[in-house]
């Protein structure tokens, strides 16, 4: 049985819930997490890689998941994963998905009063038994039912951006080198870069279509056949991500791609300067009324020109203003010609190593950053309060000090001219003072702080929590400011005008967390920021060298934020970066 990289990871990733619940040790645990992660991040599959006997030259595949990888492909079951799956209920594992309930609740749930299904924990909690448990109470309780109820809301069959676009960027690569098709790509949610897809939109240029249709509709994958047309075609894959693929003839390119791109009110405004203008706009032409005369646009640059438009990039597409600015600005320009790109980053200013809960050695995110084109990253561990990340104390980051200038004397000997920051992750406590001392944290290159615990605080203790974070004097950076987790957990309320206000008056920059569960600033909430004045990071969250390409996905949410690298503190040079950290 040949097995997907995203089936495998799928299955690891459940071996390390239900090795956590049963209490298994945390780095057997990480393995498991590692291998799921590095599997679903390959660029090749992971089938013609154990067919090469290559499985343990994969970063994070050592001897005994090479076995199980084995097993599974050769057999199509694993003994020890399904023995797992018989000590630990479908039900119990389920109910990590509930915010609030981690594995040890989930395990203590399940062993004191048999609750083994989403089901039975939202019965048990209405009928208040489990705030009688050891360290729950009635608040734990309420907290837990008002999880399930957001998780039912959550259950709208959106996708996260991260588990879409490598998927789709994959699927319109085939389509593209189909015999006869010129152009071919992705539209809808995902070509303006939002934080959730629905479903994916191909869009292909040809004029021989049944080839197109025919390659799509054999894509391994498919579980369900939807439709199937001459010039479109629809299916639903294992995954549970619904594909709808159009073919259209070439000269109708960009009048189509604009179209489907959306989003609809960007293209209801875009219809009615059409409407005033005496024209009706559709997938297909823009065609005058008076005599139905059609004009066709091979590109979208044409289409918004002939409205008297300059160019909207895909991102900004939303209704928000950018129609008006491209009034203003007028046919044959570009809105936002300076937006942020990949190319614009110098550098990744969070990423955590074996020092605390990451999976490889400092040299190896150094070399990995390296290959991306970057000149210096920033370590950033966590620190000591958080516990179970195996944090930091004022000790152990004496000794990292010694480990990351270890690697850059290697780096510089070698003739390589990137530097790697020492800094941290540094937790801020309840009452909103940081874990660490002043003297320790005055050494760091940067520091970064996060809230990471009681992120249900009411919206007066936690702002206050945070803006006393704030006003530390080594404080640069807040890290995935709201502490979301897209489809999982929504983050905390806080008064964001005052804490905009403060991170201006501080300079302190405020995250783009690139982790696709993260995505934190939102684009909206990026975006009022930057209005008032704010400057940001783009960082990766990074805990293995292969999350460090996850980049792309903080880009296109600054983008959707209208910033430009200017606002960006790790677009800069590394001289004017510690300029700006040793500020005051």
């Amino acid at each position: 049985m040949t097995l997907s990289n995203q089936q495998l990871a799928t299955i690891f990733n459940d071996i390390a819930d239900r090795l956590e619940i049963q209490g298994e040790l945390v780095f057997k645990v990480r393995a498991y997490r590692t291998a799921a992660e590095n599997i679903a991040a390959l660029g090749q599959p992971i089938a013609d890689i154990w067919a090469a006997g290559q499985l343990e030259q994969v970063a994070g595949i050592g001897k005994e998941i090479a076995k199980k990888i084995d097993e599974l492909m050769r057999t199509g079951r694993l003994a020890f994963y399904e023995r797992l799956k018989r000590e630990v209920p479908d039900g119990v594992v389920a109910m990590l998905r509930v915010p609030g309930v981690g594995p040890k609740r989930a395990k203590l749930f399940w062993e004191s009063l048999g609750i083994d299904s989403l089901e039975a924990l939202e019965a048990a909690a209405r009928a208040g038994k489990l705030r009688a448990l050891p360290r729950m109470g009635e608040k734990a309780e309420q907290t837990i039912l008002a999880g399930i109820e957001a998780l039912k809301q959550r259950a709208s069959g959106r996708f996260r951006l991260g588990d879409v676009l490598p998927f789709a960027e994959a699927l319109v690569t085939t389509l593209r080198a189909v015999p006869g098709v010129q152009r071919a790509a992705y539209a809808g949610s995902l070509r303006r870069g939002k934080e959730t897809i629905g479903d994916v939109d191909i869009l292909v240029a040809t004029r021989d279509p049944a080839p197109v249709m025919q390659a799509f509709l054999q894509q391994p994958g498919i579980a369900q056949v939807l439709a199937s047309g001459e010039t479109k075609s629809s299916a639903r894959f294992e995954n549970g991500l619904q594909v709808d693929v159009r073919a259209v003839v070439p000269d109708v390119w960009g009048t189509a791609l604009q179209y489907f791109t959306g989003s609809q009110q960007h293209n209801i405004r875009i219809r009615e300067l059409a409407q005033r203008a005496g024209y009706s706009l559709n997938e297909y032409a823009l065609t005058r009324q008076a005599d139905g005369k059609e004009e066709r646009f091979a590109d979208e640059a044409a289409l918004y020109a002939r409205l008297g438009l300059a160019y909207i990039p895909p991102e900004l597409r939303e209704d928000r203003g950018e129609i008006e600015h491209a009034q203003a600005l007028g046919a044959g320009h570009v809105l936002m010609p300076e937006l942020i790109t990949v190319n614009d980053l110098r550098g990744d200013l969070q990423m955590h190593t074996n020092w605390s809960d990451g999976a490889a050695d400092i040299m190896t995110m150094a070399r990995t950053a390296i290959a991306l084109g970057y000149e210096y990253i920033l370590i950033t561990d966590h620190t000591v309060g958080l516990a179970v990340a195996h944090g930091l104390d004022a000790a152990r980051l004496r000794e990292q000090r010694k480990a990351i200038d270890a690697v850059n004397e290697q780096l510089a000997a070698e003739g390589i001219a990137f530097r790697v920051l020492h800094g941290a992750e540094v937790e801020v406590r309840s009452d909103g003072t940081l874990d660490l001392p002043d003297d320790v944290l005055a050494t760091l290159d940067l520091v970064q702080i996060s809230v990471h615990t009681a992120l249900n605080q009411p919206r007066e203790v936690i702002t206050a929590r945070l803006l006393r974070a704030m006003q530390h004097p080594h404080v640069h950076i807040v890290g995935h400011p709201a502490g979301r987790l897209i489809n999982e957990r929504d983050g905390a309320d806080y008064d964001w005008e005052a804490v905009f206000r403060t991170a201006r008056e501080r300079n302190i920059a405020l995250e783009i967390n690139a982790d696709p569960a993260r995505l934190d600033l939102s684009d909206t909430l990026a975006r009022r920021a930057a209005e008032l004045g704010c400057v940001f990071s783009i960082s990766t969250d990074a805990h293995t060298p292969a999350g460090l390409h996850n980049r792309i996905y903080g880009v296109l949410t600054a983008r959707r934020a209208w910033l430009t690298p200017a606002r960006v503190i790790n677009t800069w040079p590394l001289e004017r970066l510690l300029a700006w950290a040793r500020r005051g």
